[in-house]
């Protein structure tokens, strides 16, 4: 059971506000659906979408996170419902469909949101007024990128989420059979530097940078990851995420222009940005999300970014 509890200041003192969850399950994820962007940064796709006559079942709700990662969510109904295993039945399925979620994408999104949908690190989210602690101890053994949330109503206005359990790591799955056989090939440090699919990957261009450039990665990363025990860390193809249950920064590093690039979750306008340092990129295209964009090409700017690089955790 949730410890959190809520009080409302008044003139007569402090009044509880009692929490409670939706006991009808379609009522909660109709709230959820209609707000996922808000509560969770993840694009809706479809609802109760059917997992055809073979498999014989339906999905609660299928989305697109902020990173293109496909998401699976699904609402638990009793305590005692095994929403976890329910939800790894679908992620194989999504896995073996992986053209019928993009053109799920296209048809509400386009083309190039279908075309840049990224499988390393699919999601399953299960929503539920609580779990069980056998629940968070099943996730724990599950090599899955699984996230528990428990949420509660708090009278009419007031709604609760609560991270349960994420994985600290997000974890790879082999995006098809040529990149499964690439990624054994890697393991082997023989793979083809020619082939553009591996000179864009996060991990080659880490195995390419210079000592001293990798230096301010692993500090960056050190410290976004040192600000909480919520910190999940997402590798991704393009870039590194941080996030709570959203991103609040991204981690780039270019071993070509000498560079670690972060881009962080905080309104540019609050900040007093510094040429060559930081820049407003809000309406300038990049990989990742958030609208100021950190330079750091020396330990130096690591240390003047870690001010704002902790604002951004406390604001995500």
């Amino acid at each position: 059971m949730s410890d959190i509890k809520i009080f409302q200041v008044g003139a007569l003192g402090l009044t509880e506000l009692p929490g409670a969850a939706v006991q009808v399950e379609k009522s909660l994820q109709v709230l959820f659906e209609a707000n996922l962007e808000t509560l969770l940064g993840i694009r809706f796709l479809a609802s109760e979408h059917s997992t055809g006559p073979v498999h014989g079942g339906r999905i609660d709700t299928l989305g697109l996170d902020e990173d293109n990662s496909p998401v699976i969510i699904e609402y638990k109904r009793a305590v005692n419902e095994n929403v976890i295993n329910q939800g790894l039945f679908y992620l194989d399925w999504l896995l073996d469909h992986r053209r019928e979620f993009q053109w799920l994408v296209m048809e509400r999104y386009g083309a190039e949101a279908a075309t840049a949908v990224d499988w390393s690190a699919p999601r399953l989210l299960c929503i539920a007024g609580d779990f069980t602690r056998y629940d968070e101890h099943a996730v724990k053994q599950i090599a899955r990128n699984i996230e528990l949330i428990r949420y509660r109503r708090f009278g009419q206005d007031l709604l609760m989420m609560e991270l349960v359990h994420a994985p600290k790591t997000a974890r790879m799955v082999a995006p098809d059979a040529r990149k499964s056989a690439a990624v054994e090939k890697s393991s082997r440090e023989e793979v083809d530097e020619a082939d553009p699919y591996w000179r864009n990957r996060m991990g080659y261009r880490l195995s390419q940078a210079a000592a001293d450039l990798r230096d301010i990665y692993d500090g960056v990363q050190q410290f976004l990851v040192g600000l909480g025990d919520d910190v999940q860390v997402k590798e991704l193809q393009q870039y590194t995420g941080f996030k709570r249950i959203k991103n609040f920064v991204c981690l780039q590093i270019n071993p070509q222009d000498r560079i670690v690039v972060a881009y962080l979750k905080l309104d540019p306008s609050t900040v007093v940005l510094e040429e060559g340092f930081s820049r407003d990129v809000t309406n300038i295209g990049h990989h990742g999300t958030g609208d100021l964009k950190l330079s750091l090409k020396s330990m130096a700017d690591f240390e003047r970014a870690q001010p704002l690089l902790r604002r951004a955790y406390e604001v995500g």
